[in-house]
Parts: structure tokens; C-alpha cells; sequence
């Protein structure tokens, strides 16, 4: 089989971590596996393992250049000939869907957000199958498109069980990270993510203040990067930070590689987007690690945490409640890892997508 995926870039995030590791399992199962991409850091991941990168402009959304890309690439798509092309975003979706339409290919899609409702939304639902990353996804999209049901599949993201591993864990970055930031014989809350309004970092600011009064040595780590025109928002942040008495406590660490060490050296993880989750994936990881999960009360992550038993949910905005749940999760105890085995690994995933593809073909 020859399957061609399409995402605007290849640069952080959960679509393109799930692309490269999508690729990489093709490869092992023997199947011919072609990425489409403007390209970005992670592209020559996609050639190391065994794949095709093509780098091509499938991310801009210029109108005066979509006919020249659309006949660009109805050239590269016929030279591949490929059995599936699966789109992962609206913009290569339409222009797979208007330079396919001479050429009759298999068409998957994968619906990873809740996307503004609209006609250029749509385009998601115009495929052979249509794949939603979790439930609240999949109802989403039945309740503005009114979907067929027999068309779509819910598969959520697969959680790559070597990495997120308790017993592949790197101990030495652990202990470096740790006297790097000065976290021995603290209590430490995680939020990761990339440092936008949406994650709704103030809640987890005022959370951690108030649970201070409880735990004085705790310290909440922010990690994920700043984009630069998130600069002004970070500055707010540690504004605040520094009203609330709490530059001890809070800790900006930038983007880290070592994702799986940061959830094992946590002893709870947050997350308090604003904006429901379409999965949450690092919510998963994190529960994989056997670290207790903290999350709003919407989205993804609904399918993911199992309340009392590895995690909590608290309403947007509301740090007392978040706060109460912090310290509650210190007495959870649980095998997170074999039940993210069971539900959510990368195997499953692989697994349930070629169903998909066979299905179609």
C-alpha cells in the first residue's frame, strides 16, 4: 500500500509528532509511506525513518497561488499514484480536493480540531472516511455537517509506549533538570504547552499561590515555547507572577525534548486550556507515567481521564477548585501506563488507521 500524508508544516505539535510517528510505523509494516509539507524541523525525521519527504507549499493561504499549487501538485500525486492520500489539515485538504478531482485517489481525512464551523471547514467532511481524534470531535462535527456515521471512525492519537515508559526513562536528565532548576524536595505541578492565552496559564498561576498556603516548597513548572508574537502575553505572565509573590514558584522552562522525564519528575500535570482539547495528548503521556492528570472539564481529554482513579476535572477559570484537586492527587495511585497500553497506544492507533484505509480501498 502507498499512502501520502498531507499537513501544512512539520515544526512542534500534536499532528506533526503523529504524522513523523505515523510515517515511521508505515516503514516498519512495509507499506510506502509519503509526506507532503512545507517542511520545518522535524522534516528529516520523516526521510531517517524510512519515508519520502516532498516539500511543498501546502500551508499558505494566498488565492492567487492556489491554481498554479493545485496543478503542482496534481503532478506530484499522479507520479506517486498513490493507494490513500490522507489530509490533515483544511488547506491541503482543498487543494487535494481540487487536484484530485481528475485523478480519483482515495481521499482520508483526520478532523484533529474543533475548527470554526463554516465553508471552509467543510472540506474536512468531503472524503471517503473521515477520522476524529476523540469523541467530542466526532460530535462535534455530526452536529454542524450532520456527518454520515458510517463514514466516520474515532481513533484517538496514539501514545508511543517506548517513549512514554516508566521503564525507559532517562535518570541522569532527570537529576541534571532537577539541580538545573533547583526542584529537589519539591512539590512539582506541570503544565505543558506551548505559552498562549488559551492554555489559560493565570488559573494555574492563582491555583498554585493558593495551594502554596498548603505546600510552601511547591513550584509549578510552565514548559513549552514562546512564539514571538506571544511575547507580550509571557511578559503579563511574569508580571503577574511577580505581584503574586510567586517568582520562587513559578518556573518558565522553554520547549524541552525530554518530554517523557519532565511528566516522571512531576508529581501532578495540569491542564487548563480554555479551549476544549480536541484530544489531549499530553494528557495521555503524562497518565502513562503514572503522573495524575488535572484537566478542564471539556473536550478530549473527557475520553482520557478516569476521575478519582488517575486524575480530576475542575470548570475553566476555577482555581479554588483546581487547587483542592492538586492536592488531592497526591494520594492517587494507579498503573497508568497499562491502561494507556490498552486504549491509547500507538499500536492501536497504527492499527485501527490501516482498518480505515482497507476499508476505503
Amino acid at each position: 500500500m502507498k499512502i501520502v500524508q498531507l499537513l501544512p508544516e512539520l515544526n512542534e505539535g500534536g499532528v506533526e509528532r503523529g504524522v513523523v510517528e505515523l510515517n515511521r510505523e508505515y516503514v516498519k509494516e512495509g507499506l510506502d509511506s509519503f509526506v507532503i509539507s512545507a517542511g520545518g524541523k522535524l522534516e528529516n525525521k520523516i526521510e531517517e525513518d524510512g519515508g519520502t519527504h516532498i516539500k511543498f507549499d501546502v500551508c499558505s493561504k494566498n488565492i492567487f497561488t492556489i491554481f498554479s499549487r493545485v496543478s503542482k501538485l496534481k503532478k506530484i500525486l499522479t507520479e506517486i499514484n498513490p493507494d490513500i492520500i490522507h489530509v490533515r489539515s483544511r488547506v491541503p485538504a482543498w487543494l487535494v480536493f481540487l487536484a484530485n478531482k481528475s485523478l480519483g485517489f482515495k481521499i482520508v481525512s483526520t478532523v484533529h480540531g474543533f475548527n470554526s464551523v463554516g465553508f471552509y471547514s467543510s472540506i474536512m467532511q468531503k472524503a471517503d472516511a473521515v477520522i476524529c481524534v476523540s469523541n467530542s470531535i466526532k460530535e462535534y462535527i455530526q452536529k454542524n455537517y450532520n456527518t454520515n456515521e458510517n463514514k466516520i471512525t474515532v481513533i484517538p492519537r496514539g501514545i508511543d509506549l517506548e517513549v512514554f515508559n516508566p521503564q525507559n526513562i532517562d535518570k541522569d536528565f532527570i537529576e541534571n533538570f532537577k539541580i538545573k532548576y533547583r526542584l529537589e524536595d519539591k512539590f512539582i505541578v506541570t503544565s505543558v504547552g506551548r505559552v498562549t492565552q488559551l492554555k489559560d496559564y493565570e488559573t494555574f498561576i492563582k491555583a498554585i499561590s493558593l495551594v502554596k498556603n498548603d505546600k510552601p516548597n511547591i513550584v509549578g513548572l510552565i514548559v513549552g515555547g514562546v512564539r514571538s508574537d506571544k511575547e507580550e502575553y509571557l511578559n503579563s505572565l511574569k508580571k503577574f507572577i511577580k505581584e503574586q509573590n510567586l517568582k520562587e514558584n513559578i518556573l518558565f522552562t522553554g520547549s524541552q525534548n525530554k518530554i517523557a522525564e519532565i511528566y516522571d519528575l512531576s508529581d501532578v500535570v495540569v491542564s487548563s486550556s480554555k479551549k476544549p482539547e480536541s484530544f489531549g495528548r499530553s494528557v495521555a503521556e503524562a497518565i502513562a507515567l503514572n503522573t495524575p492528570v488535572i484537566a478542564t472539564n471539556h473536550g478530549g481529554v473527557k475520553d482520557i481521564i478516569r476521575e478519582n482513579i488517575n486524575g480530576f476535572y475542575f470548570e475553566v477559570g476555577d482555581e479554588k477548585k483546581l487547587c483542592e484537586n492538586i492536592l488531592k492527587a497526591q494520594t492517587l495511585k494507579f498503573d497508568g501506563f497499562e491502561y494507556i497500553s490498552k486504549t491509547f497506544s500507538l499500536k492501536n492507533m497504527l492499527e485501527k488507521t490501516i482498518e480505515v484505509y482497507n476499508k476505503v480501498l
